[in-house]
């Protein structure tokens, strides 16, 4: 007795695998965007006192935005 999958099934588990994918990456963009948010209000903090920090807090700013590139990477390799 083989164990062998129709077409049907094999379209169901493909379409479950992109939901998952799809599931993970707006996790994924909502933790980022809430880390964002606070990491974006001390950074205009920062700035306000020293204006010479500009590029160190863009930094910090930008870099929570790579979580979410690695996802949308993750889910077109999926």
């Amino acid at each position: 007795m083989s164990a062998q999958l129709t077409d049907a099934q094999l379209a169901e588990k493909d379409t479950m695998a992109k939901l998952g994918a799809g599931i993970a990456l707006a996790g994924c963009g909502i933790g980022t965007g809430l880390g964002q948010g606070q990491i974006g209000a001390a950074a205009v903090g920062w700035v306000a006192e020293d204006g010479s920090k500009l590029g160190l807090a863009l930094m910090f700013t930008v870099l929570p935005e790579t979580i979410l590139i690695f996802g949308f990477l993750a889910m077109f390799l999926l």
